[in-house]
């Protein structure tokens, strides 16, 4: 009798728990179109789409041929790294010198002995695979925070996009390695952990120059939370890192290192180029145009600080002040402002860069449900949203690009700029009576 009472005591929770989940089953089936339009299940469809990407994405493995394209090439320059070699100028691969910053090297290095010196190429798309996943978690957590999107936008966010599959598991490009460090950085901005932050976005740097792009937006964000004296630390953390991990070559060759990792006046092969492809290849390669891109994406940066992010009705420059002796209080930064300010600053780099390559696809594919959605214009419903997501996919999926598919990716972009541009504003509402009062 007591063994009898003891067993159902047992029981007892583990009968609750399979009751609640029962319960809660049935609620998510009764409100299954709520699922896919409220922003708070986006953990739930997540959780969802990340099991089938686990098997997506080793079907891709195991059933679509990998293609070598730059993979050879990254394990000859750091084996020369291993060799001894500390010299920029003098590591090569078979598609030319090395150009990506140390973390690339580290990082790379210890693929390179995880793969058999980069010999076992399925083991090098398993660990992206996993790196696959990693991205995705990271980007769930942060649309998460802001609860803007509907769920059934993530289904295009995964499943549905061949050509991010391709980059990270068939083609092994450094660029997701990249972007994956960028989101953890991310995340710890978000979470408030801005030191943190500042080093992972110092270390997504150090694997690719193109992490860049959002460096105006988290100045931006540095100078409002901490104001110039404030922001100093964080920046000094960014810079400091950057010598540490370049050391060993810059000691070699300063002149050599600084040149070739962070080299902004490179030129790009046309017959590469996915964006510009309507071009004469003449004006694309010439110095004017560069420069007029360059004064473009500038000009667009300082419209958007002095208009969308900048948050109250003093000057941008009362950003430097401390933010205790500003005239009007500082408000807490919310997590939609950190995200759409980072997120605008690489969308417009994107927009007025020099060239964009296949691979470079992944340098904004996971934040344009977030530009599409989270300021929506009244005119652009959800079937057009989801109808400039199909366009840029395919745009990116066209090989080789055709003077049709960049003319097409560029319209999608000046339809999202758009958007941004006609969004309503961030300003919180203490602001704003604050301003009429005044």
């Amino acid at each position: 009798m007591a063994a009898g009472v003891r067993k159902r005591g047992r029981s007892g929770p583990a009968t609750r728990a399979a009751g609640l989940c029962g319960q809660w089953l049935r609620r998510a089936w009764q409100e299954r179109r709520l699922l896919l339009l409220e922003p708070r299940y986006t953990l739930l469809v997540a959780a969802c789409l990340c099991l089938a990407e686990v098997g997506i994405t080793f079907w891709v493995i195991h059933r679509v041929a990998y293609t070598e394209i730059d993979w050879k090439a990254y394990m000859a320059q750091v084996e020369g790294v291993i060799n001894g070699t500390y010299d920029y100028t003098q590591l090569q691969g078979d598609t030319g010198p090395l150009v990506y910053p140390a973390g690339f090297v580290y990082i790379f290095m210890g693929l390179y002995y995880a793969t058999g010196r980069g010999t076992d190429i399925r083991m090098a798309q398993h660990i992206f695979a996993v790196l696959y996943l990693a991205t995705l978690l990271l980007v769930f957590l942060i649309y998460h925070q802001t609860c803007k999107v509907p769920p059934f936008v993530f289904f295009f966010m995964c499943c549905a996009s061949y050509r991010v599959h391709s980059i990270f598991v068939l083609r092994l490009f450094n660029d997701p390695v990249a972007m994956a460090l960028l989101f953890l950085s991310i995340n710890l901005l978000l979470a408030r952990r801005w030191g943190w932050g500042c080093c992972c976005f110092s270390l997504a740097v150090s694997v690719k120059m193109n992490v860049l792009l959002f460096a105006p937006g988290l100045l931006f964000l540095l100078l409002t939370q901490f104001g110039f004296r404030g922001a100093l630390p964080k920046l000094g953390i960014c810079a400091v890192l950057q010598v540490v991990l370049g050391l060993p070559f810059l000691l070699e060759n300063p002149i050599g290192y600084l040149s070739r990792s962070f080299d902004l006046g490179r030129q790009f092969l046309f017959r590469w180029t996915v964006n510009w492809r309507f071009l004469p290849e003449a004006l694309f390669l010439h110095r004017a145009f560069h420069v007029a891109l360059l004064a473009a994406h500038l000009t667009l940066l300082f419209l958007f600080a002095f208009c969308k992010w900048h948050r109250t009705g003093e000057s941008i420059l009362s950003l430097l002040k401390d933010p205790s002796k500003r005239k009007v209080p500082p408000q807490p930064l919310t997590p939609n402002h950190i995200i759409s300010t980072l997120f605008t600053s690489n969308f417009i780099g994107i927009c007025f860069s020099r060239s964009l390559h296949y691979q470079f696809y992944v340098w904004y594919f996971h934040t344009l449900p977030y530009l599409l959605w989270a300021t929506p214009a009244r005119w652009l419903t959800h079937l057009l949203r989801l109808l400039v997501l199909g366009l840029i996919e395919l745009s990116w999926n066209t090989y080789p690009s055709t003077s049709c598919s960049s003319a097409a990716l560029h319209i999608c972009h000046a339809i999202i700029l758009l958007q941004l541009w006609l969004g309503p504003q961030p300003f919180p509402k203490s602001v704003q009576h604050s301003k009429k009062a005044h």
